[in-house]
């Protein structure tokens, strides 16, 4: 229940403030300049490439006049070139350095590149959820990759394990048998493909079932029709019962049916987002480590429904971005029957009952053959060589399939570290457009097999965070935003929230009006649909994105209620924690149908964790609050003050002829050990002139440590125009202080 702060805060305001009226009109303030500069990385664009003739062999003596690269269609020039080559130290010294890089080539630059520090190969090792069969394959695949690549040349191996969440067996290291352990663990524990498997399993059987009973009703309907006919009564009788049991039977088959349907839908969509996400949290990292990282996904096929598909890109470009080539492998090994044939069976067993259902008249267009023509699409992705191939393909690794020698796929899989050219060049389309750009890199013989990245999305630099499907548009419309004005009101903050057990803590928000956003009508007429992204970057002084933080918005409703949906806000809040330091906040507002963007910025400073020194928030202007519940209560939100959740004022001007007053909120905390109430002073000032300043004392800390305060002044003897709010705390030999600003309206 919404209320006015007023009244909310009535009860619990601690400290009165009569203030005074400015004597004369305030200077005005001046203005400041909120444009931000974002400095954004080298856009050179790194391609590993991996040359094989067509006995799978490497070449390692191609020149750079060999090479071709396009993107999207356009040929590039080509601006460095080499060829590194990793092998293992020999055991007298006279080998190569461990792990080091030698490089033989030419270059576009007059000198050539100075030799650099050895570079050891990082690979990931990540089991996917897998069958008792699959995991036996993976087992010796994966120790047989610890007992020969894992530490060849000084390479470091980290095992992963995804189910319904990502699990670490082993952080990365050269120690090759701690990695063999881990493969060992990885292997060796069950996963929830075998429920999956009978769930599937399971539909079909009810659905043949059906059909038999379907037979059966319908003979001894034809029973009971020749037994009337005799005037057996008795006959009848039977005949008529048995069809009722048959008919109701196959009602609990279909409930039964409509249930496992529905968990199995659930299911592929949390699966396909389990895998997607795990994937991007094992790139991410090893984006910050130089030269070429691997990883080999032991899977038996990727589920990729419609709703994770579009994430999928972002794994694809993440691995490009990372220079981390993904080779996958279809551990189910070499296929009996192929990846199509559950659907058939399914579809097979479902259509007999279709057809039954239009003999006896019964038309169940929703029913589960319809679902079983949605759920084909579905099944053809589980092939191997669909998701799993992609995945490969375009991230310059390759499939291994249709095969138990696993091992051997492995060994392939460590020559690709051991040799590959590097090529840069820089891209002769230079706007940030969001869009996926695609790579092509040719040879003049079409014999030779090239595995290279297949391409990016073109937006500015994130650091070492990958971009997701949602926030390429967005961040590429923030590019043209920046330069221009933006397209709708969007109001963005930071705090700063210095708890003991969290003194990093930075509150990140946003808000605006739903208002502002389009909204389209769906395809039948009688939906509304509206595509709303926020990304909020987090930059350090050097412009370099140090945290990113994102929520996607797909809006849907009944048409009759867009009316009312328009009326509502969108609402963004994150927490994160940070090093002590100055950052800025830019948070993007983007708005998909209309291919609108917005941004707003806020300074963040994060201070060091002393806590021999009283600490203290960031200072609030609120907005409005809500009660909580008694649940609600007991939990220890930064916005939770007693009975209340408040809402941050994120800029939005306060008229005075409405609201009356301004409220404000904060949070302090005593220097350790201290029992000492803290004092608190306000000071309000306009254009740098002091207006008003009070004194007084804060309650005692609560239970937590912790003092929440909140209080409010009137607003009726303020003119209109920018004002600034500073409170101090201290303990008599250390202060604190935090200062916002507001701005009062007519």
């Amino acid at each position: 229940m919404k209320r006015s702060l007023g009244a909310l805060l009535a009860a619990a305001l601690l400290l009165p403030f009569n203030l005074i009226a400015p004597a004369q009109t305030p200077a005005p303030q001046n203005p400041q300049d909120d444009d931000e500069v974002v400095r954004v990385e080298s856009r050179e664009v790194k391609l590993d490439v991996v040359v094989k003739d067509k006995r799978g062999r490497p070449v390692k003596d191609l020149k750079q006049g060999d090479f071709e690269i396009y993107e999207d269609g356009v040929r590039q020039e080509i601006q460095s070139f080499r060829f590194v080559t990793r092998d293992a130290g020999a055991p007298d010294g006279t080998g190569p350095n461990r792990g080091g890089d030698k490089t033989a080539t030419t270059t576009t630059t007059t000198a050539p590149p100075a030799a650099g520090p050895s570079t050891p190969g990082v690979t990931a090792l990540v089991f996917d959820r897998l069958s008792p069969e699959a995991r036996s394959l993976a087992r010796k695949a994966g120790l047989s990759y610890a007992q020969g690549g894992a530490t060849a040349g000084g390479d470091f191996t980290g095992v992963f394990v995804i189910d319904q969440s990502l699990r670490t067996l082993q952080s990365f290291t050269d120690d090759a048998e701690l990695v063999r352990q881990a493969v060992d663990r990885a292997t060796g524990a069950n996963s929830s493909s075998a429920a999956s498997a009978a769930s599937g399993a399971r539909v079909r059987d009810l659905a043949e079932r059906s059909v038999a009973l379907g037979q059966s009703s319908s003979a001894s309907q034809s029973g009971a029709a020749d037994a009337g006919a005799a005037r057996d009564a008795a006959a009848a009788s039977a005949a008529g019962a048995a069809a009722g049991q048959a008919e109701a039977q196959m009602k609990f088959n279909e409930m039964e049916t409509s249930m496992l349907e529905q968990y199995r839908e659930l299911e592929r969509d949390q699966q396909g987002f389990a895998t997607v996400n795990a994937l991007l949290a094992v790139i991410n990292p090893m984006r910050r480590l130089p030269g070429r990282k691997s990883l080999i996904f032991f899977s038996e096929g990727l589920a990729l429904p419609t709703s994770v598909e579009l994430k999928f890109q972002s794994v694809i470009s993440a691995a490009n971005k990372a220079n981390v080539s993904i080779y996958a492998i279809d551990a189910a090994g070499l296929r009996v029957e192929s990846g199509t044939a559950e659907a058939a069976r399914e579809l097979n067993s479902l259509a007999a009952k279709r057809m039954q259902q239009v003999g006896r008249s019964v038309d169940d267009a929703s029913g589960p053959y319809m679902k079983a023509l949605e759920r084909n699409e579905d099944l053809l992705r589980l092939d191997p060589r669909s998701g799993l191939g992609v995945l490969a393909n375009e991230t310059g690794g390759f499939l291994i399939h249709d095969t138990n020698d696993l091992t051997a796929g492995v060994r392939r899989i460590s020559d690709d570290m051991r040799g590959y050219y590097l090529l840069t060049y820089v891209p002769r389309n230079a706007a940030y457009d969001g869009r996926f750009r695609q790579i092509n890199v040719k040879l003049p013989r079409n014999d030779f097999e090239v595995q290279a990245r297949r391409g990016y999305y073109a937006v500015e630099s994130t650091g070492q965070f990958a971009v997701l499907d949602f926030e390429a548009p967005a961040l590429a419309a923030a590019h043209a935003a920046r330069a221009g004005a933006n397209a709708f009101p969007f109001r963005a903050g930071a705090l700063s929230f210095p708890a003991p057990d969290r003194a990093g803590t930075a509150l990140v928000l946003a808000e605006a009006s739903l208002s502002s956003f389009t909204f389209a009508e769906g395809k039948d007429k009688k939906t509304y649909g509206a595509d709303i992204s926020v990304v909020a970057l987090v930059k350090d002084r050097s412009g370099r994105v140090v945290q990113k933080l994102s929520q996607h918005y797909p809006l849907s409703g009944p048409s009759d209620k867009l009316n009312a949906a328009k009326k509502g806000e969108l609402l963004f809040y994150r927490e994160v924690q940070l090093p002590p330091g100055s950052y800025t906040v830019e948070l993007i507002g983007y708005d998909a149908l209309g291919n609108r963007a917005s941004v707003g910025t806020s300074a963040l400073e994060i201070p060091g964790a002393d806590d021999s020194k009283p600490r203290l928030s960031s200072v609030s202007v609120l907005k409005r609050g809500e009660r909580l519940t008694p649940d609600e209560q007991r939990q220890d939100k930064p916005f939770h003050f007693g009975e209340l959740l408040v809402y941050p004022n994120l800029g939005e001007p306060v008229a005075k002829s409405s609201a009356g007053q301004l409220a404000f909120f904060f949070t302090a905390w005593p220097a350790r050990g201290s029992a000492q109430p803290l004092k608190l002073t306000l000071e309000i000032s306009q254009g740098g002139r002091r207006l008003f300043q009070t004194s007084g004392e804060l309650p005692a800390a609560d239970a937590r440590g912790q003092v929440k305060y909140a209080s409010s002044f009137p607003l009726e003897k303020f003119r209109p125009g920018v004002y600034g709010l500073k409170v101090t705390v201290g303990n008599g030999r250390n202060s604190v202080s935090q200062s916002t600003e507001f701005t009062v309206a007519p």
